[in-house]
């Protein structure tokens, strides 16, 4: 409650033009420390739900990571927004509607209410990429994106109508007494789960579903392709836990096919990543394969599986949204994406380098990342339930490991284009946002315990 106090005193002051970007840069740091002091506070140990919110340590560790993010966010887009004056206030006006519309969606306990807020995050998101963004295929970017979402999620909207109707009731909590009161056949439980998750595995997104989120990284800003991996996904991956907490699925035809295609198309999108240019659609397709894990441990049914699908969706936030920043740096610098045309940079500047290995580390689940921790969480939960997927799950982790070496090298060896200009300087706010970006990522995995108590 008192970082919502502290969004609205920020929204007081955002028509104040006097008010320095700093100071609202201030504004949410303030916040983000609140938020990572109350998940490392002494004891976890209880859970609010009425009919109102739902409070629980999977919430508070994705509100947690909103509000750090929206700190990264600001700091990575100081050139492009604040120094050269491209609607500076607009930008945090639309950066804190996103902040709070996100905060409302993991806090919920009304299903409709729950639905309002997922689809209205498509606005704000929309807002920077049209905005802030870089080529005039933005339009069509941001067309495909609302389109695949919008369109997935209506049949969501009329499977909580239907269980309201049947309930009597909109609030979560009352979810479980579907599975009680209504004698439904195992075809009907099918459908209903393919109904239910159609909107989650747009948004997180599936592979077939997925074509949207390459030309929405491309066509975005930094901030806007920062927020789309970051949190955006998890929107996706948040839903479907809530949904297996609350609906009581179990293994059924539909969830197992589910499971084989997340699994077969995450190996797919990792060899795809080989076959891209640009490096945000490379760190693009690398986040879908990435997601397709963390799908297979939520369908797995197994609460190693759960907590490691949270594991990794914190994990993935801090990564890809530090990747896309150092993409950003890149192309900044030499005003490229392509990765044929980015070389040498380890010549030019060799800090920004060393974070490029840091995070390429990361990416590929190095120690002692909570990226590990929950691959090594998902693995077993996975290979006990069918020996069929252990081949794709190991070319997972071995596609991911080398396209992310493919990344380090491609851009940073070999020698520098001969048509760009010397330069050895790179702003001091950089490396902070790099180093915000990695602290957290390796130091939760001294909090394991928030992984196993949300359900």
């Amino acid at each position: 409650m008192l970082s919502l106090a502290l969004m609205a005193l920020a929204l007081f002051f955002i028509e104040n033009k006097k008010v320095a970007w700093h100071m609202k840069m201030w504004g949410l740091t303030i916040t983000s420390l609140l938020s990572l002091l109350q998940l490392y506070q002494s004891s976890w140990t209880f859970q609010l739900s009425n009919s109102f919110f739902l409070l629980d340590s999977m919430s508070c560790t994705l509100i947690s990571l909103t509000f750090w993010i929206s700190l990264m966010m600001m700091m990575a887009s100081q050139s492009s927004v604040k120094i050269s004056k491209n609607k500076p206030n607009i930008f945090f006006l639309v950066l804190l509607s996103l902040n709070l519309i996100l905060i409302l969606t993991f806090l919920l306990s009304n299903m409709l209410s729950f639905y309002f807020m997922f689809e209205a995050s498509l606005i704000p998101t929309l807002l920077l990429i049209l905005g802030w963004g870089y080529q005039p295929e933005r339009l069509q970017a941001g067309m495909y994106m609302m389109i695949y979402t919008v369109a997935a999620s209506l049949p969501l909207l009329l499977t909580i109508l239907w269980a309201s109707s049947q309930l009597k009731s909109t609030n979560m909590l009352f979810s479980s007494m579907l599975r009680m009161t209504l004698d439904l056949s195992p075809w009907s439980w099918n459908f209903l789960t393919l109904l239910i998750f159609a909107a989650f595995l747009v948004k997180l997104p599936m592979f077939s579903m997925h074509l949207w989120l390459p030309k929405a990284h491309v066509e975005a800003p930094v901030a806007g392709s920062m927020v789309l991996a970051a949190v955006l996904l998890k929107l996706g991956g948040y839903g479907i836990l809530r949904s297996h907490q609350f609906f009581n699925f179990n293994i059924c035809s539909s969830s197992i096919f589910l499971l084989s295609l997340g699994l077969w198309g995450g190996m797919m999108t990792a060899i795809v990543c080989f076959r891209q240019i640009d490096l945000k659609s490379l760190i693009a397709y690398s986040s879908i394969g990435h997601m397709s894990l963390m799908l297979a441990g939520a369908f797995s049914n197994t609460s190693w599986g759960w907590g490691g699908a949270l594991t990794l969706m914190l994990a993935h936030g801090f990564c890809s949204s530090a990747l896309f920043s150092l993409a950003n740096y890149l192309y900044e610098k030499s005003h490229t994406r392509s990765l044929f045309m980015s070389k040498g940079m380890l010549m030019l500047l060799p800090m920004l380098s060393m974070w490029w290995f840091l995070f390429c580390v990361l990416n590929m689940a190095a120690p002692p990342s909570i990226n590990l921790m929950g691959e090594i969480m998902i693995f077993p939960s996975i290979m006990f339930s069918s020996k069929y997927f252990i081949f794709p799950l190991a070319m997972m982790s071995f596609l991911a490991a080398l396209y992310s070496m493919y990344l380090y090298t491609c851009s940073q060896h070999g020698g520098f284009p001969k048509f760009m200009k010397p330069f050895n300087q790179t702003n001091p706010t950089s490396f902070t946002l790099l180093f915000l970006h990695w602290i957290p990522a390796n130091f939760f995995i001294l909090k394991p315990e928030l992984v196993f108590l949300w359900y």
